[in-house]
């Protein structure tokens, strides 16, 4: 099951990024060339703040090492053997959305 958040008022300017907290869990909402993507805000290679790196050809990018991820599936470039998770971000009835699924305890709890 997919629990969706509003984040009308955390929305990032064009070419920027921002990291945000929904329910407990920090994302990057990142907003490249006008189009929106939510990823998570950890590099696994090393554990550097996405939200502190940049974007460009459609990746973001660490600001550690450099390892880049592609926006929409999260795969890292060519060698890197690793990735990073990507949420589907909507826009309904005017306001944006970010989604992401919810475990079997999060809906046993009611979260």
């Amino acid at each position: 099951m997919t629990k969706w958040y509003n984040i009308d008022e955390d929305l990032p300017s064009v070419n920027t990024i921002r990291k945000i907290k929904r329910a407990g869990k920090h994302i990057c909402l990142i907003n490249h060339e006008n189009k929106y993507f939510a990823t998570s805000w950890r590099c696994p290679h090393a554990g550097a703040d996405l939200s502190n790196g940049w974007c460009e050809e459609g990746r973001i990018v660490c600001p550690y090492h450099r390892h880049a991820f592609d926006l929409e599936t999260g795969r890292g470039d060519k060698g890197q053997g690793n990735y990073i998770n990507t949420y589907p971000i909507e826009k309904r009835d005017g306001k944006w959305y970010v989604g992401w699924k919810t475990n079997w305890l999060q809906r046993l709890l009611g979260g």
